[in-house]
């Protein structure tokens, strides 16, 4: 139920500010207030449900109702509500979950430190490239590099990495040192006429010619979601990160990937890095690590990189950084909570299956007048509007059709996303094939409905 029409509403546009959101449009808007929620449906304070295909936001893996993961949190809480990690002190649940999260690491890994959100572990991994050529008598290897269109967070450094232009605009970001080379999307970014294959060789060299102007001395890391998310879900080409790394090991740069959104079976695989053949030096997830139960978040380094942290902290006489919440005991039981219930319910296989489903389901569309493409992996998808699909002309982002897309399918009971004109798909690893048909058939509704508001408006 949208709107002001209730206490909570008004206390909201009161009191609270919402992130990505219009702030003078939802003082007159209001909110969706969600109220309960079980499985894979969530239910507003008017008691109307909804199938939730965006899992939140791309984060609740296992659905809203997991009691394993329930009991794991309310367990912790009665033993041992927090302790930190600082100076030599720990926790069993952290220590579990380190250990935990090494033996299911895509490439072999050292250690890892503990956040509570992705922005807080991609500063972090920030950090560390630093600290790790500061160690190894390279200090000018400080540039970083990532994508156009990528999302990597909102913090500072992260917010820098990422490559939106809504997350920079008046922040005065990204900051300096903070690089974007070309979105491996071929659909929108491939030359007429052009193969995916020259398209990923025209990347690396478009990506190699960058750290040769900067100065391969100074550029320390590259950053990378195996699927890009935020940015519209887009998909790499066959071989990109393949020619990617031979570029960055030509030069001496570390590789970070970004598994937020993609780890823990979302792709189809365990990690996209394995999907996509990557081998990171430091990897990020956070997100499905507890299915969102609690915020945790985690990066992994190699042992190349922890020896460095070593040898510099003990230089300096100690590590300096870390969180007041890194490794917090519940958020840790939640997340190993999570792991366990991926392993029984074999989510992986399942995401494969249903996403089959989902990813041929959707691609129904790609001949609807407003659909210029349809693409995914496993249990993410995207479908690009468009105004026109010989030309591919986006419409105007300020007629706002994506919104208008995502409102109609939500009135007919399934919440999406529209990442400006992109509408994107992300539903829990545990949805049945029949709640995979509701959101088809949504969807085929929305868009007949988007159809016809947009030939109303003079768009179509």
């Amino acid at each position: 139920m949208n709107g002001t029409g209730n206490s909570q509403a008004a206390l909201d546009i009161a009191y609270q500010v919402h992130p990505q959101t219009n702030l003078r449009l939802h003082d007159t808007r209001g909110p969706m207030i969600i109220e309960r929620a079980e499985g894979a449906f969530v239910y507003d304070d008017g008691g109307q449900r909804y199938l939730d295909a965006m899992s939140g936001l791309w984060c609740v893996s296992l659905g809203y109702s997991d009691q394993a993961l329930k009991d794991a949190v309310k367990a912790q809480i009665d033993e041992l509500p927090y302790f930190q990690l600082f100076a030599h002190r720990s926790n069993n649940p952290s220590i579990d979950l380190a250990a935990l999260l090494i033996e299911k690491a895509p490439v072999p890994m050292s250690k890892v430190i503990f956040q509570c959100s992705g922005s807080e572990a991609n500063d972090t991994a920030v950090k560390l490239a630093w600290y790790y050529w500061n160690s190894r008598g390279k200090p000018e290897k400080k540039k970083i590099l990532a994508l156009n269109r990528a999302y990597h967070g909102t913090g500072i450094s992260s917010g820098s990495l990422t490559g939106l232009v809504n997350i920079h605009s008046q922040f005065d970001l990204p900051l300096p040192g903070f690089l974007h080379t070309r979105c491996p999307h071929h659909y929108r970014e491939g030359l007429e006429g052009e193969s995916e294959e020259d398209f990923v060789a025209r990347l690396a060299q478009e990506l190699e010619q960058l750290i040769v102007e900067e100065g391969p001395d100074t550029v320390a890391a590259f950053f990378a979601e195996p699927v890009m998310g935020t940015g519209g879900v887009v998909v790499p080409p066959e071989g990109y990160f393949a020619a990617v790394q031979k570029v960055l090991q030509r030069h001496e740069i570390l590789l970070i990937a970004d598994e937020v959104i993609c780890g823990f079976g979302r792709t189809g695989e365990y990690w996209g890095s394995t999907k996509f053949g990557i081998r990171p030096d430091m990897l990020t997830c956070a997100k499905s690590l507890s299915s969102a139960y609690l915020p945790v978040s985690a990066v992994m380094v190699s042992e190349s990189i922890f020896e460095a942290m070593v040898e510099q902290s003990d230089r300096v006489g100690v590590f300096g950084h870390g969180y007041t919440y890194g490794g917090h005991p519940v958020c840790a039981a939640a997340a190993i909570a999570a792991i366990t219930r991926y392993e029984e319910l074999d989510v992986v296989h399942k995401a494969r299956a249903m996403g089959q489903l989902l990813q041929d389901g959707l691609r129904q569309f790609v001949d609807h007048p407003l659909v210029g493409e349809v693409r995914g992996v496993g249990m993410m998808a995207g479908i690009e509007l468009v105004q026109d699909k010989a030309t591919k002309a986006a419409f105007d982002p300020k007629r706002l059709v994506g919104g208008a897309c995502s409102a109609f399918i939500q009135d007919r009971g399934v919440i999406s996303r529209n990442l400006i004109d992109t509408m994107a798909f992300s539903p829990p690893l545990i949805v049945s094939e029949s709640e995979i048909d509701m959101i088809l058939e949504a969807v085929a509704g929305g868009l007949d409905d988007t159809l016809a508001w947009a030939k109303k408006e003079g768009l179509k």
